[in-house]
């Protein structure tokens, strides 16, 4: 697991360096949704897609639960299975805060103290049934679901809203789930 997670920090490090700001891709800030009722957003949620990251190489069948902790943060259980959704359940714990108490959709997450992502709720059902969690440079995207699978017109009109943030699409990659299409 230390492995892991010296090669996710020197990754990050390594990406930082070469990213490209929003700024030079000429693209407004990204926007979050007006407010989020954490008590409602707890619980897990079932990875739809996602632009891929390194340290999700090779999942399948991923989901995260978030729970309240005493401090007032909440923790973040993250699963997957390796290699196939029969493969050994990888797990890896992390935190979040609210770094805008004002709205609750701008989060910090961390899985290797001291670093931090942001962890910005930039679109969500009004049921809190699906959600979208970006960063604010686009280079991280995840598409999530109280189930396995999202309808498919629920699916596209939800890529309509991420698409019109000036995230690229074509980047997106889905997540093989149980009882997903081949």
């Amino acid at each position: 697991m230390k492995l892991d997670a010296l090669n996710v920090l020197l990754l990050g490090l390594a990406g930082a360096g070469c990213a490209t700001t929003t700024s030079q891709l000429r693209l407004p800030p990204l926007q979050t949704v007006d407010h989020v009722d954490l008590q409602r957003y707890l619980g897990v949620w079932y990875e739809i897609a996602l632009f891929p990251q390194s340290f999700e190489k090779g999942c399948t069948g991923t989901s995260a639960t978030y729970s309240l902790r005493r401090d007032g943060d909440i923790e973040v259980v993250n699963r997957c299975h390796r290699g196939s959704l029969d493969g050994p359940v990888k797990v890896a714990k992390g935190r979040a805060r609210v770094t805008d108490r004002a709205s609750n959709a701008k989060l910090e997450v961390s899985f290797f103290w001291p670093f931090w992502g942001a962890y910005w709720i930039i679109d969500l059902d009004p049921g809190y049934q699906y959600a979208a969690v970006g960063h604010p440079s686009r280079d991280y995207l995840w598409i999530l679901s109280r189930t396995p699978h999202l309808a498919p017109e629920v699916y596209d009109r939800l890529l309509e809203r991420v698409k019109a943030q000036g995230y690229d699409l074509s980047r997106l990659q889905r997540t093989i789930q149980a009882g997903s299409p081949p």
